[in-house]
């Protein structure tokens, strides 16, 4: 943006002074506004003093006129005053439009103000010419003229050779009414005095610079404001508007849009691989490639309302029909210009906003959101937020609004699925599931919730609330005498980034005062190969701490040796993937009986997970494996259901 209509007073040509200094230049509407605010506001307040001066002057007549008994009616009486009369209802006029236009109750009527302005203006002038030549042929001063010039004068502060054109006509005019107008009582001419003329002309010319340094400085005040109005508006970086500008902008261009039966759509463009970019050339060479992406996006949707949102993220609103061609433009124009850096490249997420009254940050989420869930998709260069997105937004945003209340309200809950000895067949224990049941969804799976809450990174709240369901309901079983379950509890890589994991579980223990042995900490395999320092010493820990530490979804990974040979675990857990089309695949049967021989040579015993079919019971019984889970035995349940079930014989304990 920036102030490329006003007139730079850094200029230094001669030509350049002289349109500074006499006001031939072309201002910005907000500067132009300023100046008619300023304009105002003075007629607010010295229409407040010619009220009161009018009101003193009328009281004065009265006691001059019809006290004494001049004006025998009041038609007579206003013959004598009817001009003060005029010019107190011009002086309330007036007074009344500025308090309503400062409140800004007539935004329709901002053009007319300087139009009002120069009315009130000429009334005043005429005011003071008849009032001042009718003393001035009497032979007193004129002052009433004097005192009306100057309070118009500082209410119409207009350009500068406006100004010196209506001092100019104001003065010499009045001089020359005076010399050609003026007769005293006898009928004889009154001149001017040249002392009286030398001093009347100093009084304009004074007049006429107090004018000129009013307009400057407000003029100069203006134009600050102006550029602190641009700042607010504008990228510092790339120059671009930023999102404040554009959302000022686009209530009025989607509403414009849509009865012009276009469809306006918001495009959120996102520079791939722009951290390596930066990395590689350094912030200075981060900043131009931004500056570049500006210029090229600016061009591509040129007089459409535009802005950089934050890092390599720009924003455009456009109703243009070929907006997809516009797109596909930019980004050969992009990829054209960084040729030799290959791996950069744009994705563009968009969302239609149905109505003008949609807020452009929401929007901009949305088409957001549709343009993350392309990440690894290079053959799809723009992401629609369509109805399917929506429903998974609105759910996202559901979780993400809820989860706290959630936790509060006790919708998410503990579910336990049990696990069983494997040559026994007997209950020995059960792991700890986050189930969400709310009031408005209904019930919620950990796929919906458990990928946001991670990526939100709030997956620890739900972990704890989890925790303290499991051990608070161990805490009832023993206070009422009924069979306690040992119960296994996950620990994500986030858990232990977000809180102290180990200290949290600890408290919970010594609040409910429970055996450390009734508990086993899950950590996935591939929590440990992302911060295999930090969760070394948080292992440590726990064993020091007397609980045992089983190792999750052993094989899903890439370096499932490398962590078996850095950690020591009580419990290899062997992930589903084993069994999946398990019947009559030799290679699954190979694996799982390599895996439970290596476990039992370091003295780790093992659990496989995702067990459903007699078949896999009756192979991993055979392999060695120890414990056993999965549908076979049951799905995730509530702790009142596996009660039930303990009693009524379903499950035995071991």
């Amino acid at each position: 943006m920036g102030n490329r209509n006003s007139y730079n007073s850094e200029k230094r040509s001669i030509w350049g002074w002289i349109q500074y200094v006499t006001g031939f230049y072309k201002n910005p509407p907000y500067i132009e506004d300023r100046l008619r605010e300023a304009d105002v506001r003075s007629a607010m307040y010295l229409t407040v003093s010619i009220i009161g001066m009018e009101i003193w002057l009328l009281i004065r007549y009265v006691n001059k006129y019809v006290v004494t008994g001049m004006c025998e009616t009041v038609g007579e009486f206003f013959h004598y005053t009817y001009s003060y009369w005029i010019l107190l209802l011009a002086s309330l006029i007036l007074f009344i439009y500025s308090v309503l236009y400062m409140r800004g109750k007539l935004n329709y009527m901002k053009r007319f103000s300087r139009p009002i302005i120069f009315l009130f203006f000429s009334l005043g002038i005429y005011f003071g010419i008849s009032t001042s030549l009718n003393d001035f042929s009497k032979g007193r001063m004129i002052t009433c003229f004097l005192s009306m010039i100057m309070y118009v004068t500082f209410i119409f502060v207009v350009r500068p050779y406006i100004s010196l054109l209506l001092m100019a006509v104001s003065g010499v005019g009045f001089i020359l009414i005076c010399n050609n107008f003026a007769f005293d009582r006898e009928g004889n001419r009154v001149v001017m005095g040249s002392g009286d003329l030398v001093n009347y002309i100093t009084f304009f010319l004074s007049l006429t610079v107090l004018t000129l340094t009013i307009y400057f400085q407000r003029y100069g005040d203006a134009q600050k404001a102006y550029k602190l109005e641009t700042a607010a508006i504008t990228d510092a970086l790339t120059g671009a508007p930023n999102m404040t500008d554009l959302s000022n902008k686009s209530e009025e261009y989607i509403r414009k849009s849509l009865a012009e039966n276009t469809n306006p759509v918001f495009l959120i463009f996102n520079i791939v691989n722009f951290q390596t970019y930066n990395d590689r050339f350094g912030y200075s060479g981060g900043n131009k490639l931004l500056k570049n992406m500006s210029v090229i996006i600016r061009n591509g949707f040129y007089g459409d309302p535009f802005a950089r949102q934050l890092a390599d993220k720009f924003i455009v609103l456009t109703n243009k029909e070929d907006y997809v061609e516009r797109v596909e433009r930019i980004r050969e124009n992009f990829k054209n210009a960084f040729a030799s850096e290959t791996y950069l490249d744009i994705k563009v997420g968009s969302y239609r906003p149905a109505n003008s009254e949609v807020e452009p940050r929401h929007a901009v989420d949305r088409a957001r959101y549709a343009m993350g869930l392309m990440k690894n998709r290079e053959d799809v260069l723009i992401a629609e937020y369509d109805d399917a997105l929506r429903r998974n937004y609105e759910l996202r945003q559901h979780i993400l609004n809820n989860l706290d209340t959630a936790i509060k309200e006790g919708y998410i809950k503990a579910y336990y699925q049990p696990v069983v000895d494997a040559r026994t067949g007997l209950l020995c224990g059960c792991e700890a599931l986050a189930r969400w049941i709310d009031p408005e969804l209904g019930f919620l799976s950990p796929g919906q919730f458990i990928p946001i809450l991670e990526e939100s990174r709030q997956i620890h709240k739900l972990d704890r609330k989890v925790y303290e369901n499991v051990i608070s309901n161990m805490r009832e079983s023993l206070n009422n005498n009924v069979p306690v379950l040992p119960a296994s509890l996950n620990f994500s890589r986030l858990d232990f980034e977000l809180m102290d994991a180990v200290e949290e579980l600890e408290k919970l223990v010594n609040k409910y005062n429970i055996s450390k042995k009734l508990l086993h900490v899950e950590i996935t395999e591939s929590a440990l190969t992302e911060n295999e320092e930090g969760l070394q010493k948080a292992v440590d820990t726990l064993h020091e701490k007397g609980y045992e530490v089983w190792l999750d979804d052993f094989g899903s990974g890439y370096s499932s040796m490398n962590v078996l040979k850095d950690f020591d675990f009580d419990m290899l857990k062997i992930d589903m993937v084993f069994l999946k089309n398990f019947s009559g695949n030799q290679n699954s049967r190979r694996i799982i009986k390599a895996i439970i021989n290596l476990a039992n040579e370091l003295g780790m015993q093992t659990l496989t997970e995702g067990v459903e079919t007699g078949e896999a019971v009756d192979f991993l019984r055979e392999a060695g494996c120890d414990r056993l889970q999965g549908y076979f035995y049951g799905k995730p349940q509530t702790y009142e259901e596996i009660l039930e079930k303990i009693n009524d014989g379903t499950y035995k304990l071991a």
